[in-house]
């Protein structure tokens, strides 16, 4: 029996005569680390911005726990939006707040809560991604790891169910990337949150990926789906061997 929380069938987006990806079909089950992958170009941020809603598919569907985010307006978009967090490529946050005070912000938007609790809960989130002692701090005072774990503790200040990381390695130099590959796995299993992971770090990807799905630019659409180590040592598409095992394509 399954236990989806997100399902997309046939789902294509266009800008303007611009095809980005067409019949994109796959579903996420509910407490794993699902990976979004491929090269520059291949549309991997877009497909993010179509599950969170911020864009809506020219075809296909989308489900988010069981909800088209599209078709949502008011109470009930906003009430959905608060069962996902997001964290940004560059953390988001905003620098003239302490690490606190930015994890507070989705919790006054979303709860009633006095601010005492509000910033208990910050204090808590901060102190999951090892950041309890730096909660006073200020954006630019912190470096680029401690930035993106800021950026996950503001998306799980709501207790989402599922949440969206984008290029949460992106910058960052290999030990401080793999100790983000750690933190995200011990998250994932302790919390039971699921993980949708938007990477092309291949070190990443074979770290903390329960499965994967790979975009390609030139086909506009899925190649590969399954476990990243499966598909790193059985692949058959020359683009999922080139990516895989770090090789020229042909010609490239």
């Amino acid at each position: 029996m399954t236990d989806s929380v997100i399902t997309a069938e046939g789902v294509a987006m266009r800008f303007g005569p611009n095809l980005v990806f067409q019949d994109v079909t796959f579903d996420v089950q509910r407490g794993e680390v699902f990976v979004i992958l491929g090269g520059s170009g291949c549309g991997k941020s877009t497909l993010l911005k179509l599950l969170i809603g911020l864009l809506p598919p020219s075809a296909g569907d989308i489900r988010i726990l069981g909800e088209d985010l599209t078709h949502l307006s008011g109470k009930a978009r906003r009430a959905l939006l608060g069962r996902i967090g997001v964290m940004w490529q560059s953390g988001a946050l905003l620098g003239s707040l302490s690490l606190a005070e930015n994890v507070m912000l989705p919790i006054e938007a979303h709860t009633r809560l006095p601010e005492s609790a509000r910033r208990l809960i910050a204090l808590s989130k901060l102190g999951l991604v090892g950041l309890g002692d730096a909660a006073e701090r200020l954006p630019a005072e912190i470096s680029g790891g401690m930035l993106k774990r800021a950026g996950i503790a503001r998306a799980m200040a709501l207790d989402p169910e599922i949440l969206f990381l984008d290029e949460p390695s992106a910058g960052l130099d290999p030990i401080t990337s793999a100790g983000l590959d750690d933190l995200i796995l011990t998250l994932a299993r302790e919390t039971g949150t699921t993980f949708v992971v938007v990477t092309h770090e291949l070190q990443s990807i074979l770290a903390i990926g329960d499965r994967c799905i790979m975009l390609d630019k030139e086909a506009k659409g899925l190649i590969a789906e399954g476990d990243p180590r499966k598909l790193r040592d059985e692949g058959t598409h020359p683009t999922v061997r080139a990516f895989f095992r770090r090789e020229a394509k042909p010609g490239g």
